[in-house]
């Protein structure tokens, strides 16, 4: 694949994780903090991310299982994914975060078993499409030491 066109789906795949609402500003704030230094920055800090979000989806599921259900002890663990999230911009999954404290909030098990559901979807889409991403990265920078 030549560079232009590698430069132009790396462009329309980060566009396309802005406009269907999967990213937000923050994301643009960790891009600002990489440079020729840390050039993989952004990567890592997301690879980190989902490295520690398995952890806590454990947690929270295993907390979501228990009878009675702790709904105090699923909001602080819900609380911290969502502040891990956001850190890195994950703007849906972040949503869903705040649907679950909601359900939470109500007490509302079946509404957080819904909603567990769908966080994960969105966590694990997030992840592909950001794998996508970063790989086209590392492609166009192999070529350029071509």
């Amino acid at each position: 694949m030549d560079s232009k066109h590698l430069v132009h789906q790396i462009a329309y795949s980060r566009k396309s994780l802005f406009d269907q609402g999967y990213l937000d500003e923050q994301f643009i704030q960790l891009e600002d903090l990489q440079d020729d230094a840390n050039p993989n920055f952004v990567e890592e800090i997301v690879s980190s991310f989902y490295s520690d979000s398995v952890r806590l989806l454990q947690n929270i599921e295993n907390t979501l299982g228990n009878k009675p259900v702790d709904f105090g002890k699923l909001d602080n663990y819900m609380h911290q994914f969502k502040g891990s999230c956001s850190s890195i911009g994950a703007k849906k999954v972040s949503r869903e975060c705040s649907q679950f404290r909601e359900y939470c909030y109500a007490m509302n098990t079946q509404g957080c078993i819904t909603s567990m559901k769908q966080l994960k979807q969105e966590h694990a889409t997030l992840r592909r499409k950001l794998q996508t991403y970063f790989e086209l990265i590392r492609q166009a920078g192999e070529s350029e030491t071509c």
